[in-house]
C-alpha cells in the first residue's frame, strides 16, 4: 500500500470511479504508449493508493492489441510516488510463447525541468489457460458472513482512496490504540468496490493492496511505511470473476518478517463462494 490529503472526488458522472481512475489513451506515435491522469478519488498520504498504480499498470496491459490470454502475474515496483497530474504508461510485449506472454511496464511523469521520469516499473505475464487437474490447499477460513459484520464508517480526515473500498473487519482490522501492544499482524476483512463494480482483473489487483501496513498492526504504532515492491497472483480466470461480480472478497493478509526497516505481506483474496482468486505478496518499508 504506497503511502497530503488531496481533493475529494466530486464527480457526477455515472462512470465508476475506479473505470476513470484508470482511463487510458492511447498515444498516436507510440506503440503500447498510453496517458493517463491521477484521480482524485484514490489519492493516499502522498500519492496514488498504490492498488490504482497496479491496476493501471494492468490496465495498460488488458488494453494492448497484441495481448496473449489473461493476467497470471504482476510485480510493481514504486521507484518513487506520483504527483497530481498527467502521467505516461509503457507497455511492451517482450516475449509471446505459444501459451505465455511476458510483458515490461514503466509509468512515467515530467520531472522538474520537464524531462520524463521513471516512478514505477513493473513486470506481468498473461497466459492462455487449459483445463488440469488442479486443486487449492489453502481453504477458505470459517467466518462471518458479511452481512453479520458492518461497514467501517472512514472519518473524514482519512485519506480519500479509503472511500473506494466498502470493508467488514472480520479481526486485525487495525489498531483501536496507538501504545506499541500489538502481538499478531493477522487481518481478516469482507471487501469489495464501493459503489459495488462487477469484479475484473484490475480491481482484483487493486482490491490485493487495500490492507494496511502490517508493522502498524503488530507494533500498534502508525510508523511511516510505503510498499516497495508488489507481485499480485492471479489464479482465477475471468469466468470466475464474472460469476464473483459485485460480491465479497475474503481477504486475509499476514507479515512474516519484520527486520532492519523492511517487512513482507501475503495476502489471499476469496470470493464468498470460497474460491481463491487471487494470492499476493510485497515487500514494505517502515521507518523508525
Amino acid at each position: 500500500m504506497n503511502s497530503s490529503t488531496s481533493p475529494t472526488t466530486s464527480s457526477a458522472s455515472s462512470i465508476h470511479p475506479l473505470d476513470e481512475a484508470l482511463q487510458l489513451t492511447p498515444a498516436p506515435t507510440a506503440a503500447g504508449q498510453y496517458e493517463g491522469q491521477t484521480h482524485p478519488g484514490y489519492w493516499n498520504m502522498v500519492g496514488p493508493f498504490g492498488g490504482i498504480t497496479a491496476a493501471t499498470l494492468l490496465q495498460a496491459v488488458m488494453q494492448h492489441p497484441d495481448r496473449l490470454g489473461d493476467p497470471l502475474s504482476l510485480t510493481v515496483n514504486y521507484a518513487g510516488a506520483l504527483t497530481a497530474g498527467a502521467f505516461t504508461v509503457q507497455a511492451t510485449p517482450v516475449r509471446t510463447n505459444r501459451s505465455t506472454q511476458h510483458w515490461t511496464l514503466s509509468i512515467l511523469q515530467a520531472g522538474a525541468d520537464g524531462a520524463p521520469v521513471v516512478t514505477t516499473t513493473a513486470t506481468a505475464v498473461t497466459a492462455v489457460r487449459r483445463e488440469t487437474w488442479s486443486v487449492g490447499d489453502v481453504p477458505m477460513p470459517e467466518v462471518a458472513p458479511p452481512a453479520e459484520r458492518k461497514a467501517v464508517v472512514v472519518p473524514p480526515e482519512a485519506v480519500e482512496w479509503l472511500n473506494r473500498y466498502e470493508m467488514r473487519p472480520l479481526a486485525g482490522f487495525i489498531p483501536r490504540t496507538w501504545d506499541g501492544s500489538g502481538d499478531h499482524s493477522l487481518t481478516q476483512l469482507w471487501m469489495r468496490d464501493t459503489p459495488p463494480r462487477p469484479l475484473d482483473f484490475v480491481a482484483l489487483s487493486a482490491l490485493a493492496d487495500v490492507f494496511f501496513p502490517r508493522v502498524w498492526l503488530r507494533r500498534a504504532r502508525q510508523v511511516p511505511a510505503g510498499t516497495v515492491s508488489l507481485t499480485v497472483y492471479f489464479h482465477a480466470s475471468a469466468a470466475q470473476l464474472q460469476a464473483t461480480g459485485t460480491g465479497y472478497l475474503l481477504g486475509q493478509a499476514r507479515g512474516q518478517e519484520f527486520r532492519n526497516g523492511f517487512f513482507d505481506q501475503t495476502v489471499q483474496l476469496w470470493n464468498e463462494a470460497g474460491t481463491m482468486l487471487a494470492t499476493s505478496h510485497q515487500v514494505v518499508y517502515y521507518k523508525e
